[in-house]
């Protein structure tokens, strides 16, 4: 028990590449010695739980929600329908949309979804309603009902939230029970990050994370350093996969595009001059682009080295941050407010960063202990406690809860 509290019931990093935590020992021998002469056993074994804010808002709500009853109407959290297709799900979404309207909506719906509400077939008819219901809970409007649109109508299942919290409490233990302060916070599946300072949450950005075919890690480690203007060292699986399919036909737009190639002795050499065709998985080459501002990392990125080479930075693509569902980078975590993060994370103003960018390519040193995770937690309290929920965008609470189950059933005595 005083192991599974301290570090969890599971090795994550036997589970997935994707996770990647260090070892926290466990005096075994120290424990039993404890037990044997403790007349407060319970309190003892409390002790070994995280120790964190976050944790005990996590288990308050899950006896809030053992005690309480399932949702009347239990939608397909991931159900996924476009205008055409068919599903037994989507008179429930109608029912909820037509339990909720006000005047307005009833004014320019209700006649349709009298009509419809019954129906299984997605009509046409119907998808300005579903986008009008889609724009007032704050999304696109884009008349595809997926997990967002279910979430925003039928809340999360009872038994969807209880496997949320219980994979959020495990994921915790994995984590020092201090988290620290001040920290940098990112939760990929709310695609945020924050900087948090003696309780309170002084930042909070939108943030992109990895596409499911490039998952940003969940793993913990320290900032280091902020780079003004910085360059950005290609990784060979990008110039392997996408640019070199490209300079088979046209060797010489990396020089046009403001990158610079050197070879393996640290030679630069003209794009134009290699022969890519000769080329396939390695690459004898390394290729870097320089600070502008059409630079893959914007104006600026702060640095926690790590073997998954992550870092959080600026980015030219800002329409991205507009998208509901952010996780469309390489793995890399870009914000949204990279000046507001870079001056948090340096004890200093916003207009001190402005100040650095206008002096070209530099680099400064955090010169305090600012932890940061980058996390993977689908319930999360906010700051008061109250905890929200969000989509298992990589699929990860469904292979770590088969994990959980497996170590029950192998612990369990033999019928």
């Amino acid at each position: 028990y005083a192991h599974d509290a301290q570090s969890g019931r599971v090795d994550p990093n036997r589970m997935t590449g994707y996770y990647d935590f260090p070892a926290k020992p466990l005096d075994m021998d120290g424990v039993l010695k404890t037990l044997a002469h403790t007349q407060e056993v319970r309190t003892y074994l409390e002790s070994r739980h995280p120790q964190n804010a976050e944790y005990q808002a996590l288990r308050v709500e899950l006896e809030a929600l053992q005690a309480s009853e399932e949702n009347e109407i239990v939608v397909d959290p991931k159900l996924l329908l476009k205008p055409g297709e068919s599903s037994p799900e989507l008179p429930k979404v109608l029912t909820l949309i037509a339990r909720n309207l006000d005047d307005e909506m009833g004014g320019d719906y209700g006649e349709v979804l009298a009509r419809l509400g019954k129906s299984e077939l997605y009509d046409p008819e119907l998808v300005p309603v579903i986008k009008a219901v889609q724009k007032r809970a704050g999304m696109k409007g884009d008349g595809v009902i997926g997990p967002r649109t279910v979430a925003s109508l039928a809340g999360t299942s009872k038994a969807d939230k209880i496997t949320k919290v219980e994979v959020a409490l495990e994921e915790l233990r994995w984590l020092p029970s201090d988290l620290g302060s001040p920290r940098v916070f990112i939760n990929q599946p709310a695609f945020t990050a924050a900087y948090i300072d003696n309780g309170e949450e002084k930042l909070k950005t939108r943030a992109v994370v990895g596409k499911v075919t490039n998952q940003t890690a969940f793993f913990y480690d320290q900032i280091e350093q902020v780079d003004f203007h910085p360059y950005w060292g290609v990784p060979q699986s990008i110039i392997v996969n996408e640019m070199l399919p490209r300079l088979r036909n046209d060797p010489g737009y990396l020089d046009r595009a403001g990158y610079e190639v050197t070879d393996s002795s640290g030679r630069r050499v003209p794009s134009s001059a290699v022969n890519w065709g000769a080329y396939g998985a390695n690459i004898p080459y390394s290729v870097r682009q320089q600070p502008s501002e059409a630079n893959a990392l914007g104006e600026l990125k702060i640095l926690f080295p790590n073997k998954h080479a992550i870092y959080m930075h600026d980015t030219p693509q800002k329409s991205f941050f507009e998208r509901d569902m952010r996780a469309l980078s390489h793995g890399c975590v870009r914000l949204q407010d990279p000046r507001g993060m870079a001056a948090a994370v340096l004890g200093t103003s916003v207009d001190y960063i402005a100040e650095k960018l206008k002096h070209g390519h530099s680099t400064e040193k955090v010169t305090r202990t600012i932890p940061v995770y980058v996390a993977y937690f689908t319930a999360w309290p906010d700051m008061s406690g109250n905890v929200e929920y969000f989509n298992d965008v990589y699929d990860r609470d469904t292979r770590l809860m088969q994990a959980l189950d497996a170590t029950e059933a192998v612990r369990s005595p033999a019928s």
